[in-house]
């Protein structure tokens, strides 16, 4: 498992960013992974101020600084105003990370409609709102980076909306990068299988048999997708554009 060091900033110091859903598991580890860069991050959050709290304090000493927002995603609003947050203490955004996500397990056969449009909606409006606003905050070379899951192209039981989800923000982020490029922002998704959130606990049949088909010898960890989504905020992936990077390990090559 790599870990984020205080002496490899990828060229990424002094950039602010925010990453939604940024107190907990993978984005937690997202914005660990920018402020060991040197970043300034904003971690946006909807609801714990206890995990907001925690998650600050585990990222003090680290290069750069971080700051915590609360905004549920939920809001019509809510972007809106971490953005305008994000403007009058920085003055400009440099990276946004969207990974907020919800999931309702469920079979497609027999369907919660409300929650799945819940599902999609808290993947898909929270983008859609910072798109018509980042243009006026964001400089050229500036980077968003959608975090998505392999649950968009392939079918895991009770996943369906999530799996759909993810893939309306697969074709979200072809959309934004064409329309984006113009102002010198590149828009990319970084997609994830299942994640070990506790690598040393021990592991179940399930996760045992997908860490024994994965190339590289192990379930993914977040700070594997975390490191990722650094790469693709440096100077030198900004020819990248409209693409989803899967970080799994080789797992999606084994049939």
């Amino acid at each position: 498992m790599s870990e984020p060091t205080t002496g490899s900033t990828l060229g990424l110091e002094g950039r602010t960013a925010v990453v939604t859903g940024g107190t907990r598991g993978l984005g937690l580890a997202i914005a660990r992974k920018l402020v060991a860069c040197g970043c300034d991050v904003v971690l946006g959050y909807g609801s714990s101020d206890e995990d907001a709290a925690r998650a600050l304090a585990g990222l003090d000493g680290l290069k750069g600084g971080a700051t915590a927002f609360r905004a549920d995603l939920g809001e019509p609003d809510a972007v809106d105003r971490l953005l305008e947050a994000v403007r009058e203490r920085h003055g400009r955004l440099d990276v946004f990370v969207h990974n907020a996500a919800t999931w309702t397990p469920m079979p497609a056969t027999a369907a919660d409609h409300a929650a799945l449009h819940t599902d999609i909606a808290t993947a898909v409006d929270p983008l859609l709102r910072a798109a018509a606003l980042l243009p006026g905050l964001m400089p050229p070379g500036g980077r968003i980076v959608a975090v998505s899951s392999t649950g968009a192209r392939q079918v895991v039981p009770g996943y369906v909306s999530l799996g759909l989800a993810k893939a309306a923000l697969e074709s979200l982020v072809g959309y934004l990068a064409v329309e984006l490029s113009k102002h010198g922002i590149a828009v990319n998704a970084v997609s994830t299988a299942k994640l070990d959130k506790d690598p040393g606990a021990a592991k179940g049949p399930v996760e045992a048999a997908l860490a024994s088909r994965t190339p590289g010898g192990r379930l993914t960890v977040p700070s594997d997708v975390a490191d990722v989504v650094a790469l693709l905020c440096t100077d030198e992936a900004a020819w990248l554009r409209g693409q989803v990077v899967t970080a799994d390990g080789g797992l999606g090559l084994r049939p």
